[in-house]
């Protein structure tokens, strides 16, 4: 198997960094981009020219345009881009500051889409490349105290299955990778948390209750092989979780439909073919 390149957003800790590792360490070439590039020195000292930092904050269309240039100028192409930087948002929907949605929108999905944006000529012209979104669990269930964070990563769904249907013929493969509660910084100090509404404290409470039942956290570092799987893999998947979360999505898909399903004939009676 030839080496490949990537371009990894987010490389300074959590999935990002172990991901960038996981890469470095069998041979490949890593563009790793994060807001303090220097926290990336003990790659760098370790795999030398085989690891590019990049400083880049998703956020800036134009640096992201620079930041993707800059990858390929460096290594002649892009085979595996990572679209990994991101953050969470505490708070129901009522007490999220306008500034707090709007940032959470710009970082996890808009972030996402310049990126992709950017590196998309290139795959083209090479007509192959494998676009990762880093979804959530989240982007397919919702919890109460997230939702814009959950709007965030269903947006970002929505618009890679879409993606993939236009990218497929020039040879571009996309996957959506939708991992289960890790130990990374996601609820810690990278986290943002709405001033709280005290007419929330019983949902916060039962929120409380509900977490203190579920396992403990998983190990990011036990994602870098399934990763890489998924990469080198003749026919990855559109979708892929990480973690055990199967059980949880077809409980809520099932009730999905049972409601789809009681509502059916209210749903059939709204449409009827327009007359000329």
């Amino acid at each position: 198997m030839s080496t490949k390149v990537w371009f990894i957003t987010g490389t300074s800790r959590g999935f990002g960094r172990v991901w960038t590792e996981a890469a470095l360490a069998r041979g490949d070439r890593v563009a790793a981009t994060a807001r303090t590039p220097e926290s990336l020195a003990p790659l760098v000292a370790r795999y030398g020219p085989g690891v590019l930092p990049i400083r880049l904050d998703v956020t800036k269309k134009a640096e992201v345009t620079r930041a993707v240039a800059a990858a390929h100028n460096a290594f002649g192409r892009l085979d595996v881009v990572v679209n990994n930087a991101g953050h969470g948002l505490f708070g129901a929907v009522e007490e999220v500051g306008e500034a707090q949605a709007r940032a959470q929108l710009e970082t996890n999905f808009f972030g996402a889409l310049w990126v992709t944006q950017a590196a998309l000529p290139y795959l083209r012209e090479q007509r192959s490349g494998h676009i990762v979104q880093v979804s959530s669990v989240g982007g397919v269930l919702a919890n109460a105290n997230l939702g814009l964070y959950h709007a965030s990563k269903w947006a970002l769904e929505a618009m890679a299955q879409s993606l993939a249907v236009e990218v497929r013929e020039f040879g571009i493969n996309v996957t959506i990778v939708e991992p289960a509660g890790y130990a990374t910084d996601w609820s810690q100090s990278s986290a943002v948390r709405a001033a709280p509404n005290a007419a929330y404290d019983p949902m916060r409470e039962a929120r409380a209750r509900v977490l203190k039942t579920r396992p403990p956290p998983g190990d990011p570092t036990a994602t870098a092989e399934a990763l890489l799987k998924v990469v080198d893999a003749d026919d990855p998947p559109l979708r892929i979780f990480l973690g055990d979360v199967l059980d949880a999505v077809r409980n809520e898909y099932a009730q999905r439909l049972a409601v789809w399903e009681r509502w059916n004939a209210v749903s059939l009676a709204a449409y009827r073919p327009r007359r000329p």
